[in-house]
């Protein structure tokens, strides 16, 4: 899987989500290789938006369309300023992923120090999480080379998200969470509180 991450200071919040809704009914159902995408904007104005494709040849695939590059003229003008982007084929899911059923979505980012030793630890079942913070849906992990990453929480409401936050964990699970914490650096949340989302019917 491919995920490309697009951020950027937007200025015209309900035109932004008009058309990436547009985006989603008119060009989506010929992107070939297109997954879904989480999409939202955070109370000081940027926007983030997770895309997931099949492959990056797909997601290039998809760039170089003419529609799609009319589509994006259009799309920049909800903008101050540039927006970034970040295209990682080292990308993945856990438990059930990108979920269209979330209501709340954290976006983290940050580096971790030693990226093998924190894909392999994002590999491993996550029973016990699921058992101990049912509201947790799943997410999208996405790294690139020198380690940067974005990883997405899908929660099923913010207030259950922030009760689960509250709850004492079990040892086994804090051990866990404390060791995923140890590997990451400069770590900042983005909070999407009114995500929207889009996905191939």
């Amino acid at each position: 899987m491919f995920i490309q991450i697009m951020q950027g200071r937007c200025r015209d919040e309900e035109r932004l989500h008009r058309l990436s809704d547009e985006w989603r009914e008119t060009l989506g159902p010929t992107a070939v290789g297109w997954l879904g995408g989480t999409y939202g904007v955070t109370d000081d104005g940027e926007f983030v938006g997770v895309v997931r494709f099949e492959s990056k040849e797909a997601a290039m695939r998809n760039s170089a369309r003419p529609e799609q590059g009319a589509w994006w003229q259009r799309m920049q003008e909800c903008f101050d300023g540039d927006v970034m982007f970040h295209d990682c084929d080292d990308a993945s899911i856990w438990l059930e992923g990108g979920s269209d059923d979330a209501g709340f979505v954290q976006v983290m980012q940050g580096r971790v120090s030693d990226p093998e030793r924190f894909r392999h630890f994002m590999e491993q079942p996550m029973d016990t999480l699921h058992e101990e913070r049912p509201e947790i849906i799943g997410g999208t992990l996405a790294m690139q080379p020198d380690g940067w990453f974005t990883e997405t929480i899908a929660f099923r409401s913010e207030a259950e998200a922030r009760e689960g936050e509250r709850k004492e964990m079990p040892e086994d699970v804090r051990r866990e969470y404390e060791t995923e914490m140890s590997m990451m650096e400069n770590v900042t949340y983005k909070d999407l509180h009114h995500p929207w989302f889009a996905s191939r019917g």
